[in-house]
């Protein structure tokens, strides 16, 4: 996503991650940086700016949430996150303003003073060169979601466009009363609170069809909700789902493609895959949500790891099950956290349609 940080506005393009709450960036000086695109953010040249002090409640009050803590001689408050692909972020934690694009009223852009921002000096992992950092959408105090509060109402949504559109395809994210999602189609499922979690996003998944064959689901239930089983992540790309179940799933898929041949991963990370091509068919496979059927297309189930293989887009893990965002491509998805409900609409992602 598309925003600016400071004063003048700096443009940032950050990966939308609702698996996590930090807003941060990469920052000159680097001690460790990866190689990033565009230019890197200079807190010397924004004239609104400032770090956090060590001995504040700020910085007391973000170290379960950011991890921050206080070693440096300068007094900066800072903090270090790392994501379930071992990447990491380390830096200093900031307040600073933040600059969106706007579809509505008479400004385009708005911005947003004193906004908790991490200020990353050290980085590294899988990041993309396309993105200068992320912007944590979870629900914890920090995320972009929560510092907006009142001026979106507790509503967001994104369109992911598929991994097979144009280059010049760009997903978006809304916020406030552009971002609810009506009309026909559209399936909602109650978002499951978790004081114990206040990041994740989680609800119920009671079962998936493949074809006529419907396989029930029985995850982990995650944190301490009682009912939730699966968190939903636009920052993870594969569905992560128990062994047992994946091992259910893969059969019954296996059992009804038609039109090509089983392959190998080259890669060696997802077990079934087949020849990619117009030839492979694959069966029609809904996800039922509580309350909601979500019907997936072939590019929600299955990922193109090469010009000529497609695999399963599913990971057996017997830990946290979580609706990754290949699931999610082509679909707006919208959060209310007032109604605490999540829906789902299907939609051409690479149109515009506000």
């Amino acid at each position: 996503m598309n925003i600016s940080l400071g004063t003048p506005p700096f443009p940032i393009v950050a990966i939308a991650d609702t698996g996590s709450d930090l807003i941060w960036t990469q920052c000159k000086p680097c001690t460790n940086c990866y190689k990033q695109n565009a230019a890197v953010f200079s807190p010397n040249s924004s004239s609104t700016y400032k770090t956090v002090p060590c001995q504040s409640s700020a910085c007391d009050s973000l170290q379960i949430e950011v991890g921050s803590y206080c070693s440096s001689n300068d007094g900066v408050c800072q903090y270090e996150a790392s994501y379930g692909d071992q990447s990491h972020t380390k830096g200093d934690i900031a307040v600073e303003t933040l600059t969106l694009g706007s579809t509505v009223g008479p400004r385009r852009h708005v911005a947003f003073p004193k906004m908790v921002i991490g200020c990353g000096h050290d980085n590294a992992g899988t990041f993309s060169p396309k993105g200068s950092g992320i912007v944590g959408l979870g629900g914890g105090s920090v995320s972009l979601v929560t510092q907006l509060g009142p001026h979106i109402g507790g509503k967001f949504s994104y369109c992911l466009v598929p991994s097979s559109a144009a280059a010049e395809a760009t997903s978006t994210l809304s916020f406030g009363q552009s971002a609810v999602v009506s009309g026909n189609g559209v399936a909602t499922t109650p978002l499951i609170p978790d004081p114990s979690q206040p990041t994740f996003y989680v609800v119920q998944l009671e079962a998936v069809s493949v074809g006529s064959k419907k396989i029930p689901f029985h995850g982990s239930t995650v944190g301490e909700t009682s009912s939730g089983n699966i968190i939903v992540d636009s920052g993870t790309t594969l569905t992560l789902v128990p062994t047992d179940f994946f091992t259910q799933l893969s059969s019954a898929v296996e059992s009804q493609v038609t039109g090509s041949n089983k392959t190998t991963d080259p890669f060696n990370n997802l077990s079934l895959c087949y020849e990619s091509g117009p030839k492979l068919k694959v069966p029609s496979i809904t996800a039922h949500f509580k309350g909601a059927d979500v019907a997936l297309t072939m590019e929600n189930v299955f990922i193109k790891v090469s010009d000529t293989v497609a695999c399963l887009a599913f990971y057996g893990n017997d830990d946290v099950s979580i609706y990754g965002n290949v699931a999610q491509q082509n679909f707006r998805v919208g959060y209310d956290l007032q109604k605490h409900t999540l829906s789902f609409k299907p939609t051409d992602c690479t149109q515009k349609f506000f």
